[in-house]
């Protein structure tokens, strides 16, 4: 039985072939099994909505409402958000949002404030 190599993107080990294709059933992710797997070039860069470089420390905006899943809560748009911390992972930012608690963001749904 070969052996296929872990999604890029998420690092699932539960990929699969699909003709010429592999894929990742957690996040979906598709590339090609001929192309050689993507190397680490360096620090990981998080970009928010518009392209601005995000830092550990940052305040950011939501720019979109935002459902808690499990929750009948709602993050607003506008609600800013300060003190981020960049992780690694589905969801690029970990932080404290006041009246909700802590939770992961994801940077394409904040821009830099």
């Amino acid at each position: 039985m070969s052996t296929l190599p872990p999604c890029p993107q998420c690092q699932s080990e539960y990929t699969y072939e699909d003709g010429e294709q592999l894929v990742c059933p957690e996040c979906g992710h598709e590339w090609s099994a001929e192309a050689p797997a993507a190397t680490d070039e360096g620090p990981r860069v998080v970009k928010d909505a518009n392209g601005n470089v995000l830092q550990d420390g940052d305040s950011v905006t939501v720019i979109k409402d935002l459902k808690i899943k499990g929750s009948s809560l709602v993050v607003k748009v506008g609600t800013k958000v300060r003190n981020i911390r960049l992780v690694d992972g589905d969801h690029d930012i970990d932080c404290k949002i006041d009246g909700i608690g802590a939770m992961g963001l994801k940077s394409e749904f904040v821009r830099k404030a």
